[in-house]
């Protein structure tokens, strides 16, 4: 199946920042600056995603890759209704919130993560863990009786370093949000959830394949090249499964 054609506005505004060409900022080496804080200072200063998120008045670089994710797969529809999972510190909500039409009262974001998020226009900001068994019904309750066309996630565990300890980590995230997902998506609505490299689990990979249409793996440009993050998009939700 052909991927559907990128769409105009935050599109043209990754790839401008892929193709930005200024120098490249080197820090000195300084007394109590550890060597990994310094290359992480210094990709942060030289990351040209980081300079667009600012000047386009994102919170994060990762606005970026839900702005690929959606220019490939349309997922996010205008009047739609959207729950954003692990949101702070806002940016997937800020782009959900813009192609919805959100601030308008056109369409619905209902963000929930536990270190909670500043307000932002037409987002509805839960401050709790997604983990608490009353999470799920207060969302719910947000979304004001409409069933949600895209439930997104890039939600991620705290890395360990072990490689099989951090895939294990991740995917049980992924498996609550996928069965949050389920109870809530109206049919034929979109879920996108980040995974590390290796892909998904098979068993979880065939549930999504029973429950949608259509489950593809995807990696944005702006994701990090030593990244190992994936995400999965699953389009087409099939309603609840016998």
């Amino acid at each position: 199946m052909a991927a559907p054609e990128g769409r105009d506005g935050g599109g043209r505004g990754a790839r401008s920042a892929r193709g930005t060409r200024d120098l490249r900022v080197k820090l000195k080496k300084g007394r109590g600056r550890k060597t990994s804080s310094r290359r992480w200072l210094e990709r942060q200063l030289n990351d040209p995603y980081v300079r667009e998120a600012r000047q386009r008045g994102y919170r994060s670089r990762s606005a970026f890759k839900l702005i690929e994710t959606d220019d490939r797969f349309a997922l996010l529809k205008p009047g739609g209704a959207v729950v954003d999972l692990g949101a702070a510190p806002g940016g997937w909500s800020q782009v959900a919130a813009e192609r919805v039409g959100a601030a308008g009262g056109d369409g619905r974001v209902v963000a929930i993560d536990l270190h909670g998020v500043e307000p932002i226009p037409g987002v509805v900001c839960l401050k709790q863990d997604f983990y608490d068994d009353d999470a799920p019904d207060a969302l719910i309750a947000a979304l004001e009786g409409r069933r949600a066309d895209a439930v997104i996630s890039d939600m991620a565990a705290h890395a360990t370093g072990h490689r099989q300890t951090d895939h294990l980590k991740i995917m049980a995230l992924c498996e609550v949000a996928l069965d949050f997902a389920c109870k809530t998506l109206a049919p034929g609505g979109a879920f996108v959830c980040k995974v590390l490299r290796g892909g998904t689990e098979a068993t979880l990979l065939d549930d999504m394949k029973r429950r949608f249409e259509t489950v593809r793996h995807f990696k944005p440009k702006s994701s990090h090249d030593d990244s190992a993050e994936l995400y999965v998009v699953a389009q087409g939700f099939r309603g609840e499964v016998k």
